[in-house]
C-alpha cells in the first residue's frame, strides 16, 4: 500500500499538562491514561454522570521535559467546551489546562511508513491498526498535507467501523457501548471510578446494550446522515457517514435480527440496505 497522508481539518487539540496531568484525567475519562508512556496513545470518552458520550477524544503523552503534558485529539467543533468542561473539575489540581486548536492541527497517516516534520507528534491510531497513524503538529504544516485524500480516509474508517461523534453518533445521546468505544479499545472495564463508571460496568455485565453503530452496504449512492433506517414503517436506526454504498449506521441490532428473521428487508430514504458481511 502506497504513503497516504490527509489533513483532518475537523479535528482540534487540547493540552493538558502539570505534575496532576495524568491522574486528572484518570479520574474523569473512561479509559486508562496514567500509564501511557511518550508517544503513546489512547481512545476514551468522557461522560454524563448517566452513562451518555459527552466528547470522545484520543489522548497522547509527550515528551515536555520535568512536566507531564497530555494531547487530546478532539473533534474541532468541541474543543473549546471540552477544555472548558475539563476546567469545572479542576478544583486543586495542578494542572494547565488551553485549546491549542488554532495553531494545531491533526493529519491521519496510513500505508507504508512515511516521514513526518521533526516537530510533530506522531503516535499509532488506538481505535484499529487499519487506521494506521496521526500526527500532530503545527495548524500550517498540516494543512500543507492537503484534504484531497480526506475522501480516502474517510473510506477507510468507515470499513473499519470506527464511528464519527456528531455524525454516526449523538453526543449527549449515546451510550459508549452504542457508539463501538468498547469494540474500540475505548474503555477500560478494570480501571478505577471516573464519571458515568457504575452504568457503563452495569452495562455490560448484564448485557443490556441494545444499539450498535454497524456497518451496511446499500442499494445505491447513500442518502444524507441522520436519514431514518426502517423495518417497513417502524424505525429501527439512523444512517451515519458514508462512503459510495458504504455507511454507518447506528441500529437497534434486536429489531434488525427480528426483520431479518421475517425475510424484510430495511430502507434508508427509500434505499435498500443490509448489514455488511
Amino acid at each position: 500500500m502506497s504513503n497516504k497522508a490527509a489533513y483532518l481539518e475537523d479535528r482540534g487539540v487540547v493540552r493538558v499538562s502539570g505534575e496532576d496531568a495524568p491522574s486528572f484525567l484518570q479520574g474523569l475519562l473512561t479509559n486508562d491514561v496514567q500509564t501511557l508512556k511518550p508517544g503513546e496513545a489512547r481512545y476514551a470518552g468522557l461522560l454524563t454522570p448517566q452513562g451518555k458520550i459527552l466528547f470522545d477524544m484520543i489522548v497522547v503523552r509527550v515528551e515536555s521535559g520535568s512536566d507531564d503534558a497530555l494531547l487530546i485529539d478532539c473533534a474541532a467543533a468541541q474543543a473549546a467546551d471540552l477544555a472548558k468542561r475539563l476546567g469545572f473539575y479542576k478544583l486543586r489540581a495542578k494542572v494547565a489546562i488551553a485549546n491549542e486548536s488554532e495553531g494545531l492541527g491533526v493529519v491521519a497517516l496510513w500505508g507504508e511508513n512515511r516521514e513526518t516534520p521533526p516537530n510533530a507528534v506522531v503516535y499509532a491510531d488506538p481505535r484499529d491498526r487499519r487506521l494506521g497513524r496521526r500526527a500532530i503538529l503545527p495548524r500550517a504544516e498540516a494543512g500543507a498535507f492537503g484534504t484531497e485524500s480526506v475522501a480516502t480516509y474517510e473510506a477507510l474508517r468507515i470499513d473499519a467501523v470506527a464511528p464519527k461523534g456528531g455524525v454516526d453518533f449523538a453526543y449527549g445521546d449515546a451510550f459508549p457501548h452504542d457508539a463501538n468505544l468498547d469494540l474500540m479499545h475505548g474503555v477500560d472495564f478494570g480501571k478505577g471510578c471516573y464519571v458515568g463508571q457504575e452504568v457503563v460496568s452495569r452495562m455490560k455485565h448484564r448485557g443490556t446494550g441494545r444499539k450498535r453503530v454497524a456497518r451496511v452496504t446499500l442499494a445505491a449512492d447513500a442518502p444524507p446522515p441522520g436519514t431514518p433506517v426502517l423495518d417497513g414503517e417502524l424505525p429501527v436506526g439512523t444512517l451515519g457517514s458514508s462512503s459510495g454504498r458504504e455507511a454507518l449506521a447506528l441500529l437497534r441490532l434486536d429489531r434488525v435480527e427480528e426483520a431479518k428473521v421475517a425475510g424484510r428487508g430495511l430502507t434508508a430514504g427509500g434505499v435498500g440496505l443490509d448489514l455488511a458481511e
